[in-house]
């Protein structure tokens, strides 16, 4: 962990100046106004509350939605105001702006220990292409910048890099730092046996992060629909199944190169229409032609178990199956209760946010897991080995 993070700071630094924190609030919320799901909120409350106990006044900035660049109601960061309010505990300012010198008197009228929350950063024109002009206002709503979003730090946007040039120190908040240290400590320093899951729809989604993860785990766990890809590769019949035709030769060449560390399913739950057909497991090789793989088989579930099981540190990104509608969550869900089993065992497992995060949540199982990351595209990328924006403007250590 090489990047400065609020632990670093002095209480010079802290008590009785301007926290400008960028967050993660993009959250989803009901016609009704009301926010379905405070996750992104709740993970940046020990940071708040950190600089809030120190003495800090503190300015939050925040994305929600996506505007065109141009203030719109229903993007509006009103309703997780009120529930930052109701979560925090503590009183909570929102202004209808984000920058210009009014937004810059409100901060400068904040009182130690409290917070104001800014209006959708994506409602200013510059915001998204990372504009200098817009970076330099927003470094004047603070006295030390903290980047707290690490569900946005793949994005070099004015509030997340940008401002970071023009406002230091510039430092890591504490969901920033554990984000970090666990992906960090899982690429370069993990505990031995070392299990990656991947699965989704699609191998072009997640070809940079078979290519990274490969020479550094001990096996690579394959579901969801882009294992029929591979099974194209192998030669087998898939049916109706989804398949990336353009991704063969890339798929075959993976197979020669990984060996046994890439586990490919042994047998597939299908159906003819997973919006009725009669599910039945099959083995891979069985896939008739009117039917597609819609779930990881039995036997697969029991083999993915024990490898779960008997590793120590275990990475997982993608659904084994389509999660969201049962019998297709079998796959899924033997994953998610593995790990946990494996967590209580003492294993460090990781989820790295997008479905699996909603899986685990979904099951109740997110509090059995080390750390579920809040960042689906950030952690795809920081796996791939790619730099974040977001965390390369930081002051490093």
């Amino acid at each position: 962990m090489t990047t400065r993070t609020i632990r670093d700071l002095t209480d010079d630094e802290i008590r009785g100046k301007r926290a400008l924190v960028r967050v993660d609030f993009n959250v989803p919320v009901d016609d009704a106004g009301v926010v379905t799901d405070d996750t992104r909120i709740t993970a940046a409350l020990p940071t708040i509350t950190t600089l809030l106990d120190r003495g800090a006044r503190v300015v939050l900035l925040a994305h929600f939605g996506r505007p065109k660049g141009a203030p719109e109601a229903k993007y509006s960061l009103t309703p997780v105001a009120s529930r930052l309010r109701d979560l925090l505990q503590r009183p909570v300012r929102f202004l209808h702006e984000t920058v210009g010198s009014h937004t810059v008197a409100a901060t400068e009228s904040l009182k130690d220990g409290e917070t104001l929350l800014l209006e959708n950063t994506r409602f200013l024109p510059g915001e998204e292409t990372n504009d200098d002009a817009l970076a330099k206002q927003m470094a004047r709503l603070g006295d030390v910048y903290v980047n707290d979003a690490f569900g946005a730090a793949h994005r070099a946007h004015a509030s997340t890099a940008g401002v970071a040039k023009h406002l230091k120190p510039a430092v890591a908040g504490l969901l920033m730092e554990k984000e970090l240290a666990y992906l960090g400590g899982a690429l370069s320093s993990p505990e031995r046996p070392f299990l990656a899951i991947l699965g989704g729809s699609k191998i072009s989604g997640k070809i940079d992060v078979v290519e990274a993860l490969l020479p550094k785990v001990d096996h690579l766990l394959i579901g969801g629909a882009m294992a029929c890809t591979f099974f194209r590769a192998l030669g087998l019949e898939t049916g109706k199944s989804l398949v990336e035709p353009d991704r063969l030769e890339m798929a075959k060449d993976l197979l020669a190169r990984a060996g046994d560390k890439l586990v490919l399913p042994t047998d597939a739950a299908v159906a003819a229409d997973m919006n009725g057909g009669t599910m039945h497991v099959v083995a891979r090789d069985g896939i008739p032609a009117g039917a597609a793989m819609f779930d990881i088989g039995t036997e697969t579930i029991a083999r993915y178990r024990e490898l779960v099981l008997s590793a120590r540190t275990v990475l997982w990104n993608g659904p084994m199956g389509v999660f969201e509608k049962p019998p297709f969550d079998a796959g899924t869900r033997a994953v998610a209760d593995a790990m946990a089993e494996s967590t209580d065992g003492g294993a460090t497992t990781i989820i790295g946010g997008g479905d699996s995060a909603a899986a685990v949540a979904d099951a109740g199982l997110d509090s059995r897991m080390s750390h579920v990351s809040t960042g689906g595209g950030a952690s795809l990328e920081f796996l791939e080995g790619k730099p974040l924006p977001g965390v390369v403007a930081l002051d490093q250590a």
